[in-house]
């Protein structure tokens, strides 16, 4: 990356630094192509997941150059395994430095990772039935959730084609509602508005999970908590990207 760990990271990397942000070096060992727009990484982790240890849906900042200057994006950590120190990453690939990054990288190159503000606050009690908004961005995520809340019953409403993707859906138990993506997102929003309500009524724990770009992300979230009434501790609710 032409830069040192931890150095030369602008404000971003000041203020990690200041909160004792744990910085690695990461090293890929294998590359794969599942979709031409997607991609799929297995990396080294450099020592990571000994030190931080690990949890659902957990995420790590990678840096990225970006016309000289550097960029940090989040990635979801798949398959993570501390005992082997090797990790997965998957690219819902578009424009961009880390997408471009991605699609060149290969067995043998790097790439720094910061690991500071990733959690995962467990639902209490245990969720009757999930209510999961995603899409490729977050597919990581959605797959390492359902995983962490088995044998829990899911409806995901996923935005965009999920062709070939790499699903960790169970038919028995999850009911997966691929969603196109129209008018910025307010197709997916109107297509959960019609169906959440009547939904929630028929579960005595629900937890609802929201992973998709900002403003979608946030409209969702006001209106399950607001206008649903769902408790904060029961919504779980993240943008993943920005839509430009």
């Amino acid at each position: 990356m032409g830069q040192g760990q931890g150095q030369g990271r602008g404000w971003e990397g000041t203020v990690l630094r200041l909160l004792r942000a744990k910085d690695f070096v990461c090293t890929v060992t294998d590359a794969e192509d599942v979709t031409p727009h997607y991609r799929r990484l297995r990396l080294t982790d450099g020592g990571m997941l000994a030190a931080t240890g690990v949890h659902p849906t957990m995420w790590v900042r990678l840096w990225f150059a970006n016309d000289g200057r550097p960029h940090q994006r989040a990635y979801t950590l798949v398959d993570p395994d501390p005992a082997a120190g090797t990790f997965g990453l998957e690219f819902a690939l578009h424009e961009g430095c880390a997408s471009d990054w991605a699609r060149a990288a290969k067995p043998g190159d790097t790439v720094e990772a910061t690991v500071q503000g990733s959690a995962f606050p467990w639902p209490r009690p245990e969720p009757s039935h999930v209510f999961a908004i995603a899409d490729p961005a977050s597919l990581p995520a959605l797959n390492s959730l359902l995983g962490a809340l088995d044998p829990a019953p899911a409806t995901i409403w996923f935005e965009g084609s999920a062709d070939g993707l790499p699903f960790h859906t169970d038919p028995t138990r999850h009911d997966l509602r691929p969603v196109p993506r129209r008018d910025s997102g307010a197709h997916l929003v109107a297509e959960v508005k019609s169906a959440l309500p009547v939904l929630l009524r028929t579960t005595p724990d629900p937890y609802v999970w929201i992973a998709c770009d900002t403003m979608t992300t946030r409209a969702l979230s006001a209106y399950v908590r607001k206008e649903l009434g769902v408790a904060k501790q029961r919504v779980n609710a993240l943008g993943y990207w920005r839509a430009a």
